[in-house]
Parts: structure tokens; sequence; C-alpha cells
């Protein structure tokens, strides 16, 4: 029923015209106008978009959170435990996920089985926790009411619709980028924003099989990502590392300084360094399936992440 790609986490089944599209807020309140231009998206693929209801509320002391921890996190078990239900997407990051994802109910959503999640950001915690406790491949894709230039990007929506609608197979290339450090690897895709998995650190496992690690963020200075890196490094959660994926790292003034700490920090890893992928913060948002069995390829004249 669900196809397993070598090495790597289950694959949910993929889309079909008419699939039931929950569309969730586990994090921060959503903007009523994005919102609605992600969902004529979903209804121009034949994909019927349903709203959860915290996805045009706003918690009433907390206006950073659409809901409580409760509410937010019932939202997303009902939805995943929905048998109509196909695939599960959060509406936006924001802050909020790891205030509620120990409410969730995952022995429910082991039973209900694999389904599509998608999201980026805050959606971090999310994608490391369901990834883990369900075995299974979530997408690190644009949110439902994401900037309305990452829905306008052909290229981000080209590369989302093939992961959802299609099994990439084998070779697939799911990005390019510069080589900061040559060389090869191959493991399970993981991470995505810097700042959720550093503060992941002593609550989630840190990788225990050959991993390629991902990272983007967004309004960070050199030495905040700097210590983040650091605090990865000395708590020896990059140990099972064997490769790094740098995303991009927008909304700074310090984009050359980044690069020394990149190359400072992770240099000295024994193992190849990317930079410059399009996934994360910016209109271009390439969809990346975290917990699929990648292979990085860094050479001098260019470097790829390819199934």
């Amino acid at each position: 029923m669900f196809e397993v790609s070598p090495g790597g986490r289950r694959w949910p089944e993929p889309l079909k015209p008419g699939s039931v599209v929950a569309v969730i807020a586990p994090a921060g309140p959503l903007r009523a106008e994005r919102l609605q231009r992600g969902v004529d998206l979903l209804r121009a693929w034949d994909l019927e978009p349903r709203l959860g209801p915290n996805t045009s509320t706003v918690h009433d002391q907390l206006d950073y959170l659409s809901a409580g921890d409760k509410e937010r996190a019932e939202e997303l078990t009902a939805a995943w435990c929905d048998p109509e239900v196909a695939a599960v997407w959060a509406g936006r990051g924001g802050y909020g996920a790891q205030r509620m994802i120990d409410l969730i109910d995952f022995d429910a959503l082991r039973e209900a089985g694999p389904k599509h999640f998608l999201g980026f950001s805050d959606i971090t915690a999310l994608h490391a926790r369901i990834g883990r406790e369900l075995d299974q491949v979530t997408l690190h894709s644009p949110a439902v009411a994401a900037a309305v230039a990452q829905l306008d990007d052909l290229p981000s929506v080209d590369q989302l619709r093939r992961m959802i609608f299609d099994r990439p197979g084998p070779g697939t290339e799911l990005a390019t980028g510069t080589t900061l450090v040559p060389g090869t690897g191959s493991g399970l895709l993981i991470g995505g924003n810097l700042s959720l998995v550093a503060s992941g650190i002593g609550v989630d496992p840190a990788p225990d099989r050959p991993s390629i690690l991902f990272l983007e963020d967004v309004d960070e200075e050199g030495y905040r990502v700097d210590r983040m890196l650091t605090h990865l490094a000395r708590s020896g959660w990059l140990a099972s590392v064997v490769g790094v994926v740098i995303g991009q790292f927008t909304e700074t003034d310090h984009e050359d300084q980044l690069l020394r700490v990149f190359t400072d920090r992770l240099g000295g890893l024994g193992v190849p360094v990317i930079t410059g992928v399009e996934a994360g913060h910016a209109a271009r948002n390439l969809t990346l399936p975290l917990g699929a069995e990648v292979t990085l390829t860094a050479a001098p004249d260019g470097a790829s992440l390819t199934l």
C-alpha cells in the first residue's frame, strides 16, 4: 500500500483528483486573504480543501497563536484521523507548534496511518515528530496561507505538485546548490528551520542513522546562527550527519558573514556541505521530502540533492 525508498521512510499514497486536504493552523493565526489564495490553488488542482476550526481564529490572550494548545492539537489529531482526509497541510508556521506537540494523540495517528503532511518554518517540529512516530516521509513545502509569491513561483508549484500527485523515483533531482565542502553522502533527509532544530535538542532525539541535514532560517544574524550550530555540535547531535544542505537564510544583511559562519562551523565535520538551495523563507521554496533517502553530491563545478 505504501512505498518505501531504499533506506528511507514510508511515502504516503499520492493524491488524486478529488482528494480531501485538511488545512489546519497548528501554530500562528492565518491571514484570510492568503488562506483564500491557497484554497483557490488547491481547488484549481481538483483537490477538496477542508478548513479546520482554528484557521479563522486568534487566541484571545496570545495573538501570535491561532488558538490554545489543546485546541490546536485536537485540530491536527481530528484532521489526521478523518478517514476521508488524504493530506494534512499547515496553513502557516509562525510560532506555537512546540507548545502543542505533546498533546497530539500519536497512537490515533499511527492507527490512521501515513498521510501527506506539509508545511515549513515552525512546522519543522511537527515534521520531526510525525516522521519519527509514523515512520513516514513528510513534505517541507510552502504553506497553504504562505506568502502569495511562493504560490505564484512556477518551479516551487511544479515541484510541490510532483511530490503530492506522483511518487518521485530514484535519481529525481530535488535541488541544486553551490559547493562549500566537496564530497558525497547518502542518508535520511532531516531538518528544516535551524531555530526549531536547535531548540529541540534535549527533547527530540538526535539522528541515529546516516542523515543529510537541511537547514534554513529567516531574520537571523551571524552570531545567532553560530550559536545554534555550535549547540548542535556540542550536543553530539551532528554525529550521524553525513552531509549538510544549506537552504535560504533570508531577511538578513549579513549574507557574507553567514557564509563564513557556515564554513567555520560546518567545514570541519568531514562531510559535504552545500549552500544556496532554494528552499525556505523566500519566493522560491522547493518542496523537500523529509524522511526520504537522498544523495548529496558536492563537486567543484556544482552540487545537487537527489533521491
